[in-house]
């Protein structure tokens, strides 16, 4: 168990953001243990063979995440920026990582390492670049074909999350994070072996990470000045979920773009929940969403903070008649 104590001041500092470098790690260990991750499965069974294809289900980043509950090294995830994550720019942070940090964190790695966890532990600067190109090609073939759906998904769970926030304190927020979190006595208790965690009590605060792929555990580290914990988010259960089937007459008339939308609004969506049964970008929808709004198949209206969305009658006759 790790007790982390939050100074008042400390409190009114937690921030979320969303990071790539946390879901390339959570998602290795995904694939490292499969069978604990069931939700996760259709896009494990996709993706390993592809990561297999070119080499990367053995190499210097597949050492580094062991399966769960292995240490996982801190300057893996350098502390996540914002809510506008950038691959770039995280890979950037990694490489600057200093060689002391690289070696100290290696060492608490059990047993020999392979040849590519030593030859980092040898030359930290080559090592780093290294291990970001594999980061990059990983990116590619595992994520960055599901991004925008992944994205979505996270955009959603910071929105009710500081809904949440704002409503209730933060106490609530944190007590309602994850069954292994909890907040008391002005102390954050997680329920997680490898974090030796100090307390904060000035500085940035504690930075909450949302994941898809870190279900159905938490992972809290104390990287720097900056301790962050990542939780799962919610909704993930239907992430991997295929779209509603557009009828094949009704996307020859308004595109199948538009058609799979229709099809997904038979209760009011949001843009980002719409984003994320879709597997489109946010972008991608809102024009879509002009459009038909144009055309009279769908009705936008705002409830509290949200834009929901929803067809009409109109759009109920089509798609009736062309099932």
């Amino acid at each position: 168990m790790v007790a982390i104590g939050l100074s008042a001041g400390a409190v009114a500092r937690i921030r979320f953001a969303v990071s790539c470098l946390w879901e390339v790690v959570a998602s290795l260990r995904v694939l490292r243990d499969p069978g604990d991750h069931a939700v996760h499965l259709p896009w494990a069974r996709r993706v390993r063979p592809r990561l297999a294809e070119v080499g990367l289900d053995g190499g210097l980043l597949w050492q580094l995440v062991p399966a769960p509950p292995g240490y996982l090294a801190d300057f893996l995830t350098p502390p996540a920026a914002s809510l506008d994550p950038d691959l770039a720019t995280e890979l950037s942070a990694l490489r600057d990582t200093s060689a002391e940090t690289v070696r100290a964190h290696l060492d608490l790695y059990p047993g020999t390492p392979g040849p590519a966890v030593a030859a980092l532990q040898d030359d930290p600067e080559s090592g780093l670049r290294r291990l970001t190109e594999e980061i990059e090609a990983y990116w590619r073939i595992a994520l960055a074909p599901d991004w925008a759906r992944i994205r979505a998904l996270l955009d959603a769970e910071v929105t009710a999350r500081a809904r949440l926030l704002a409503d209730r304190g933060a106490a609530a927020l944190l007590n309602d994070l994850h069954q292994q979190v909890r907040w008391e006595d002005d102390t954050l208790l997680i329920a997680q072996r490898h974090c030796l965690a100090p307390d904060v009590q000035e500085g940035p605060g504690l930075v909450l990470v949302p994941s898809v792929f870190v279900w159905p555990s938490v992972l809290s580290i104390s990287a720097g000045e900056t301790p962050q914990l990542a939780y799962p988010a919610r909704g993930i259960g239907a992430v991997w979920e295929l779209p509603a089937a557009a009828p094949d007459a009704l996307a020859s008339l308004v595109g199948r773009g538009r058609a799979r939308m229709l099809a997904e609004l038979a209760a009011p969506l949001s843009t980002t929940e719409l984003a994320r049964r879709t597997g489109m970008s946010a972008g991608g929808v809102s024009q879509h969403l002009t459009v038909l709004r144009a055309a009279g198949l769908v009705v936008t209206r705002r409830r509290g903070r949200l834009l929901l969305s929803t067809r009409t009658e109109v759009a109920e006759a089509l798609l009736a008649a062309s099932r």
